[in-house]
């Protein structure tokens, strides 16, 4: 080994002697070699020149050179050599001293120590010389040598697995993680208040339905007016968008166009991976640009040998998540993060059909806009609403959620509590914020609350991502659950120190911060309430018969009102060709919306059983006919992704 290192040393001082830049010195080794046509160099040096992209990936992506060729000229440009990792493992000691995750994130692992220096294998030898400087500073003398990406995945899985696992849990920092509802005091608060509310129904029923019925109708109004006022400044707005928002008919000339990562959260769904492969086979950008993460459990070996077994393109790549005490989304996310190439990083769910010209859309809005703007959240459409009557009503829901109140919202200065998926952040941002929080089961939420807290920004994007809704009813009670179960932990998280949430967001976004939890969640768990009301305007006989005549006559004009908001705001998120056949339906929404109740109840039960347990949707059911969305636009062609080499990732 010694030897070794000093053959390596001795090769890539001989390098230096006589430097040759990359990427021009890959291209010309690559050409003495005889494996790549010299023709081909100009094109793809100025293809380099324009993209925020390695050169080796370019060849790769390209087809032009496979990847033992690019392996081989790297070790000839840098005077090194690749090691073996089957017969040698990395010490981890030193994998410690550097960081695993830091390990995956760069594609850097400290090897081993043989005689006075420290062999560094890398996956991006045109990198090591800038982090030099501080790997000398922690081992001292430094050797590189090559070894590819997911080698040194692997070889830092197996030593490090439990490690980065921890590190994915306890990413966010504890105050402002909802991990420490795992210790008791929330759980026994939330207790104690729902038998308070139980004997003030049984002891004094007068007394306690007056003051529930009051917050409710509070709720309600305030719910109902952040609606209205969400409608009518999209109604308003909408002939006249704010500046920026209208989109060329063009790509945008950007100096050098950014690689973008995507993550793709899958679990026990090997039947659903072949489908999303060809969806995600038509996102129309450059394919050395595009990075997409497919994360799995380690213990779903069905979903990792599907998606194996199927061949992906280069650009596509799995990504097993180490086993922990956790099994959820934002858990593998924090996970799959460290492995991102990207400056870009998106979230799609498996289940997804997004536009073919997503990314363009999402580059150019970053693009156009400042560093204070850290997210970009899509809108979600189902590809099903024909289904049944509940598929036609979370169509209808999901259209004014998206295409009205979130813009709505976003144009009222408020905070976006987010979606789970079609969301892409500044890599930088994310990270600052420490990603996601793993103990939240509506991660997508508490991250836009804390995106506003810490001074960034969301804005809404009129890309649409197409998804399966969830149309069988008790399915739909257990997601809906888990989604109310999150609201509830992320209210009381960014309320655990109100006076610094106030002091972050100011009153405005922080008064929206409590209508939009606060309220949505008493509206949920009160609707029996409210409900009981309707006997007093029926005449009959109710605990609060009564009650001074202006009363009966608010609660029935607050009612009205609520239904009179919903229809127009429904109907004019149904405005547009694709949702028209769903305007007769949206009446009926007030016999879907008490479902939401049946699954407060069970969001509250687990809240005190099981606060972090996540109900599994299932996907697939109802795909029929490969809904992905045609391109608005003519897409650049592409080479078909099955015919492109799927071998092992170039280093």
């Amino acid at each position: 080994m010694v030897t070794r290192i000093r053959a390596i040393s001795g090769g890539a001082a001989q390098r230096k002697s006589s430097p040759r830049s990359e990427p021009q010195g890959l291209t010309d080794v690559l050409v003495e070699m005889g494996a790549l046509d010299p023709a081909e160099v100009p094109r793809v040096v100025a293809l380099a020149s324009r993209l925020e992209a390695r050169l080796a990936d370019i060849l790769f992506h390209q087809g032009l050179v496979d990847a033992p060729t690019l392996t081989a000229a790297q070790a000839r440009l840098f005077g090194t050599e690749a090691i073996d990792p089957r017969t040698s493992r990395p010490d981890p000691r030193l994998i410690d001293r550097f960081g695993a995750h830091r390990c995956l994130r760069e594609a850097l692992v400290p090897w081993a120590q043989v005689g006075g220096a420290v062999m560094i294998a890398t996956a991006r030898p045109e990198m090591f010389e800038r982090h030099r400087p501080e790997l000398l500073a922690l081992f001292g003398p430094v050797v590189m040598c090559l070894a590819s990406e997911s080698e040194l995945t692997q070889a830092v899985m197996a030593l490090r697995a439990p490690a980065l696992s921890r590190r994915a849990e306890g990413r966010v920092a504890e105050a402002e993680s909802c991990r420490p509802w795992q210790h008791g005091r929330a759980r026994t608060l939330v207790v104690g208040m729902v038998l308070v509310i139980a004997a003030g129904l049984i002891l004094a029923p007068r007394l306690a339905l007056a003051v529930l019925g009051a917050w409710a109708a509070l709720t309600m109004a305030s719910t109902i007016a952040m609606k209205a006022l969400a409608g009518l400044a999209m109604m308003r707005g909408h002939s006249n968008p704010p500046p920026g928002d209208t989109a060329p008919d063009e790509h945008p000339r950007i100096a050098r166009l950014p690689c973008v990562s995507v993550m793709v959260p899958l679990y026990h769904e090997p039947d659903i991976a072949p489908r999303l492969i060809r969806r995600l086979g038509r996102i129309d950008y450059p394919h050395e640009l595009l990075d997409i993460l497919l994360l799995v459990e380690a213990e779903d070996r069905h979903t990792f040998e599907t998606l194996r077994r199927h061949g992906l393109p280069p650009w596509m790549r799995v990504a097993v998540a180490p086993a922990g005490t956790l099994k959820t989304k934002p858990r593998a996310l924090n996970y799959g993060l460290d492995l991102c190439r990207g400056s870009i990083i998106g979230v799609w769910d498996a289940e997804d059909a997004p536009d073919p010209q997503q990314i363009h859309d999402i580059v150019r809005r970053f693009h156009d806009r400042g560093a204070e703007v850290a997210c970009l959240q899509g809108q979600l459409d189902y590809f099903n609403p024909r289904t049944n009557w509940l598929a036609r009503c979370f169509t209808i829901e999901y259209a004014t959620w998206f295409r009205v109140v979130l813009p709505g919202i976003e144009r009222l200065g408020l905070a976006i509590p987010l979606g789970g998926t079609t969301l892409f952040f500044r890599r930088a941002a994310l990270e600052a914020l420490d990603a996601w929080d793993a103990h939240n089961v509506t991660e997508d939420a508490d991250l836009g609350m804390r995106l506003a807290r810490h001074g960034y920004r969301a804005e809404m994007i009129e890309t649409v991502t197409g998804e399966e809704a969830n149309c069988r009813l008790l399915p739909w009670i257990r997601q809906r659950s888990r989604w109310l179960k999150g609201f509830m932990m992320t209210w009381a998280v960014h309320n655990r120190a109100p006076r610094e949430t106030l002091r972050q967001l100011g009153w405005k976004k922080f008064l929206g911060l409590q209508v939009l939890l606060l309220g949505t969640l008493s509206q949920v768990v009160l609707a029996p309430v409210l409900w009981s009301f309707w006997l007093l305007a029926l005449g009959l006989s109710h605990p609060l018969s009564g009650p001074p005549a202006w009363a009966g006559q608010s609660v029935t004009m607050l009612f009205l009102t609520s239904e009179a908001v919903n229809l127009v705001v429904g109907i004019y998120a149904c405005r547009g060709r694709k949702h028209r056949f769903l305007i007769p339906w949206v009446p009926t929404l007030a016999l879907y919306f008490p479902l939401a109740t049946l699954a407060a109840y069970k969001a509250l039960w687990e809240l005190v059983t099981r606060p972090f347990y996540w109900d599994k949707t299932a996907h697939g059911l109802f795909d029929f006919g490969d809904p992905a969305p045609v391109a608005r636009r003519t897409a650049r062609p592409h080479r078909d992704p099955a015919t492109v080499n799927a071998a092992r990732r170039p280093m």
